[in-house]
C-alpha cells in the first residue's frame, strides 16, 4: 500500500498532485522532502497568503486540521493544508478522531492538498491510513541500515550528476553514518565548490565536510585490517584528544561490522571480487581490505577480536571499566587486537 518516496517525488515534480498525503516514518529526510516539494508547487507564490496553511500539531488538534482541509481555496485552482508533525495532533491517536480522518480522506475535497507529516511509526493496517492511500498516497520514510547507505550516497550523486570516489564515499558513510539530511547537507557544500566537471574525491571531502583523509574511522579499520601499529596507534591517539569529533561508541560498531565481514570471508566459497562483494555487501573498490584482513587474521584470532570488541563495548557502557576512559578503552582494544 505505501509508494516508495522516490515514485511520489516524480509525481510531485510532474504536477501530479493527490488531495491527501500520509507521510510517516523514522526516517525524517523523505517526509521533509515531500513536504518542501509540495510546499513549492502546489500554491504559486502569489496565492500563499490566502491558500497555504502550516499548521503545528502541538499547537492544533485533528479536527482542526481538518477543518482547514475542508474549506474552498480563495479565487484559486487549490490550497495546500500542510500538517508538521502531525503525530502531536490532539486526537491524533483516538479512534473516534482517526475515524473523521477516514472519512476525510475517503472523500477529500480535490481542491485541497492535506499533507500529514507523521513523524513516526505507523500502521498500514489502520482504516484511516488505508483511506488515506485510495485516493491519495501512503508514504513510509524508513530510516536506511548502514549496509545499504553507501549505495544509497552513490545513486543520490548520480542523480545529482556527480560522480564520487569509493574512498571519498566511504568516509561520508563511516562519519556522518545514516543521517541522510546531513549527509546531503555535506554533499551539496562539496558540489557548490567543485569546478566544472570534477568529482567528489577524498581531498574534497576534507576541505568541505571536515573529515581528515588520515584522521578517520575508515583509514583506522584499514590499519587494523593490515595490522599497522604505527598507524593504528596514531590514529587512536587522534581519536583519544579529539572525543567529540570521534566518539567511541560508533567506532566501535563499524569495527564490529569489519571484522564480522572478515569472518565471513574466511567462510566464501566464491572467493572472486565480484563474490565476496556481493556475499558481504560492500563495493568491489573495498573486498582487497577484507581479503588483506583475513590474510593478517586466521579465523581464531578473528573470533576473538569480535570478542574484544564486545568488551570494549561493555566497558564502554561501565561494566567492569574501573576509571578507564574511552581513549584509554580504545587503545587498549588496538593493542588487544593486533598483537
Amino acid at each position: 500500500m505505501a509508494q516508495a518516496p522516490e515514485a511520489v517525488l516524480k509525481e510531485i515534480r510532474a504536477k501530479q498532485y493527490k488531495p491527501v498525503y500520509f507521510l510517516y516514518g523514522d526516517e525524517p529526510y523523505y517526509i521533509d522532502l515531500l513536504a518542501e516539494e509540495l510546499e513549492k508547487r502546489v500554491v504559486p507564490e502569489a496565492e500563499k497568503g490566502f491558500n497555504q496553511f502550516v499548521i503545528y500539531g502541538k499547537d492544533s488538534d485533528l479536527a482542526g486540521a481538518l477543518g482547514y482541509a475542508k474549506r474552498y481555496p480563495f479565487m484559486a485552482e487549490r490550497q495546500l493544508v500542510w500538517v508538521k508533525d502531525a503525530h502531536h495532533l490532539t486526537g491524533i491517536k483516538d479512534k473516534d478522531q482517526q475515524q473523521r480522518l477516514e472519512e476525510y480522506a475517503l472523500n477529500p475535497l480535490s481542491s485541497t492538498v492535506l499533507v500529514l507529516c507523521y513523524h513516526d511509526k505507523g500502521d498500514e493496517r489502520k482504516t484511516f491510513v488505508k483511506a488515506c492511500a485510495k485516493h491519495g498516497a501512503v508514504v513510509h520514510s524508513k530510516r536506511l541500515y548502514d549496509n545499504k547507505l553507501p549505495d544509497w550516497v552513490r545513486n543520490y550523486c548520480h542523480a545529482q550528476g556527480l560522480k564520487i570516489s569509493p574512498k571519498a564515499e566511504q568516509m561520508l558513510v563511516s562519519n556522518i553514518g545514516n543521517d541522510l539530511k546531513r549527509m546531503v547537507s555535506e554533499l551539496h557544500k562539496v558540489s557548490i565548490n567543485l569546478k566544472a566537471g570534477e568529482g567528489i574525491n577524498a581531498d574534497a571531502i576534507e576541505k568541505f565536510v571536515g573529515i581528515s583523509k588520515e584522521y578517520n574511522v575508515f583509514e583506522f579499520q584499514k590499519a587494523l585490517g593490515q595490522r599497522d601499529v604505527f598507524k593504528a596507534n596514531n590514529i587512536a591517539t587522534h581519536f583519544a584528544s579529539n572525543p567529540k569529533d570521534n566518539p567511541l561508541a560508533p567506532v566501535l560498531i563499524i569495527l564490529y561490522s569489519f571484522f564480522t565481514k572478515v569472518l565471513l570471508t574466511h567462510s566464501a566459497t566464491d572467493r572472486s571480487d565480484g563474490g565476496l562483494a556481493s556475499l558481504l555487501g560492500v563495493n568491489p573498490f573495498f573486498v582487497k581490505d577484507y581479503t588483506q584482513a583475513a590474510r593478517s587474521y586466521p579465523i581464531g584470532k578473528v573470533v576473538n577480536v569480535i570478542h574484544y570488541i564486545r568488551n570494549a563495548d561493555a566497558q564502554m557502557k561501565g561494566v567492569g571499566s574501573g576509571s578507564i576512559d574511552d581513549g584509554e578503552l580504545l587503545r587498549q582494544l588496538v593493542f588487544e587486537i593486533i598483537h
